[in-house]
């Protein structure tokens, strides 16, 4: 008789303050007709338990939340220009939902060390540089960390915010980040947009940097700024304006066609940033939205992008930050900070964002066969 469960390798990693199982590409199911990744889909919902109306994902390796409900694959390179390439999937929680539009910055710290400890890529003496070719956004991502016996080092003394303890600091520069999924930075020609919500207008950001996202000022929203997760999901009328918002946006980013794509196979994008000012030693104050729900840290994409554009004169971002003489940009979030290095010419709508770089750390928890039922 058949087996009743099907095992297929992966490696479950913590990448910055995210987690996700990562796959080699060989060892998933080939894709169906015309590209479609419906056999992946399965693996990965199945995978992670989803979908769960409880929230929980029970069943899986999911942690009901969406930071913790993702999914990698990687696998040689399709450019010249780079080491591996690398897929990142977003799985619903509640829902049998897989999205590929958009990348993931945190989990993006997590694939240089699986791609070496996994002899994808060659490495010499104490420090390794692989180039990652992210296939979600066609953006080349440079990840430089420590070696030790030729693996990607562990221990280190870098704390990063959201992860007890201290790690190996893993360097990533996002090159060329503008446009990652709308191919403009801002995809509707304009600084500041107005969205059309069901309880009245707001006005919001719409930018793409590493990935789409849509940022609003707390004052609009009735909000302080500094909510924590837990407040902001308990207010469900909040919620659920945040959910219209986001769905409007992605149609005015051109990221969905319409509300029920938004709905479904986007349901991940744009993020949104709830912006405020903040206190002395950080340029803006921050609470980030990841697919509907409350992040407890911040997205590192979003991130990115909510400080290439405080460094833009004309958007909602710029408008509430206190920058330094530096272009490193300090945002303060619901874990607590984050710096990033810009490097922004600002040009208004025809701005160029040529890098932005920042800190992680990672680290591999557990390998062997994920299980999914025949």
């Amino acid at each position: 008789m058949p087996d009743p469960q099907i095992g297929y390798r992966s490696v479950y990693m913590r990448g910055g303050t995210s987690r996700a199982l990562i796959f080699h590409r060989d060892d998933l199911p080939p894709l169906g007709p015309e590209g479609s990744r419906a056999p992946w889909d399965a693996v990965f919902t199945a995978a992670l338990g989803s979908p769960d109306s409880g929230m929980r994902q029970l069943d899986g390796m999911g942690g009901g939340i969406s930071s913790l409900s993702k999914v990698a694959v990687v696998g040689a390179p399709s450019r010249s220009d780079a080491d591996v390439d690398y897929t990142f999937a977003q799985v619903g929680v509640d829902s049998p939902t897989v999205g590929y539009k958009g990348n993931c910055g945190n989990i993006s710290s997590a694939i240089g060390p699986y791609a070496v400890d996994e002899g994808l890529v060659a490495t010499d003496g104490e420090e390794a540089a692989v180039r990652i070719h992210n296939t979600n956004t066609g953006k080349i991502i440079r990840a430089r960390f420590p070696l030790v016996g030729g693996k990607a080092a562990v221990k280190g003394d870098y704390v990063l915010q959201g992860v007890e303890g201290s790690g190996a600091a893993i360097r990533l520069d996002f090159l060329q980040p503008g446009g990652s999924v709308t191919g403009k930075i801002f995809p509707t020609g304009r600084l500041v947009d107005t969205l059309a919500l069901e309880n009245g207008d707001i006005p919001v950001t719409l930018v793409d940097v590493a990935n789409p996202l849509a940022v609003v000022e707390a004052s609009t929203l009735g909000m302080r700024g500094n909510e924590s997760a837990s407040e902001i999901e308990g207010d469900n009328s909040l919620m659920e304006r945040l959910r219209d918002l986001r769905r409007r946006a992605a149609v005015a980013m051109g990221v969905a066609k319409d509300d029920e794509e938004a709905r479904t196979t986007v349901a991940n994008l744009p993020l949104v940033a709830i912006v405020s000012p903040a206190e002395e030693g950080a340029a803006l104050r921050a609470r980030m939205i990841s697919a509907d729900q409350p992040h407890r840290a911040t997205p590192l994409t979003g991130a990115m992008a909510l400080a290439a554009a405080s460094r833009i004169k004309g958007t909602l971002a710029e408008g509430l930050s206190h920058h330094g003489s530096a272009d490193i940009v300090r945002l303060a979030h619901a874990s607590g900070l984050i710096d990033l290095a810009c490097e922004v010419e600002d040009m208004g709508l025809q701005s160029r964002v040529a890098s932005v770089g920042v800190i992680r750390t990672a680290r591999r928890l557990m390998e062997g066969r994920v299980f999914i039922p025949v």
